[in-house]
């Protein structure tokens, strides 16, 4: 009987695992960012890999499919143990295998949807940090118009003395 229930909760979890695995969120920006006119290229890329670090930075080091990931795992995780306690509340001992099999589809089915918001939600985070970034540092934006690039004017020469006042 134990072998069973351990091999009901053992296939709950591997439909949970394969349905988490189908959620897909990039690990990148989902914004297109544009280098301006006249800007080189080169530069535009190393913009690119600082704000990408930046905007990892500013969500606290993890991406979106990581986040998405944890999320259902846990929630596959919590009802698979709600589920198994419900089965044997309302069915006793019988009942444990297939509380803890429901428990988990429905934890996971819970699980997808709170993993699919966890990343949209962090994704979203990991853009607005992103597109500040590239902003930041004079590239384009989705609907902002072209400007000629322009590089940071060089710095005033040194002052000259202030002439005497006037007698």
């Amino acid at each position: 009987m134990r072998m069973r229930i351990l091999g009901s909760v053992a296939v709950a979890s591997l439909v949970a695992s394969l349905l988490a695995a189908c959620a897909q969120i990039p690990n990148g920006p989902s914004v297109a960012v544009m280098p301006p006119p006249g800007k080189p290229f080169d530069l535009f890329v190393a913009d690119d890999q600082l704000c990408r670090g930046y905007a990892t930075q500013a969500i606290g080091g993890t991406s979106a499919s990581q986040s998405a990931a944890a999320s259902a795992v846990t929630s596959a995780a919590v009802g698979t143990a709600l589920g198994a306690a419900a089965g044997a509340l309302i069915g006793g001992h019988n009942s444990v295998g297939t509380g803890a099999a429901v428990g988990a589809v429905g934890g996971t089915v819970v699980g997808l949807g709170a993993a699919d918001a966890s990343g949209r939600t962090v994704q979203r985070r990991y853009d607005i940090a992103y597109s500040q970034c590239m902003y930041s540092r004079g590239n384009l934006l989705p609907g902002q118009s072209a400007a000629y690039y322009q590089a940071a004017p060089p710095p005033p020469p040194a002052a000259a003395p202030p002439p005497p006042p006037p007698r």
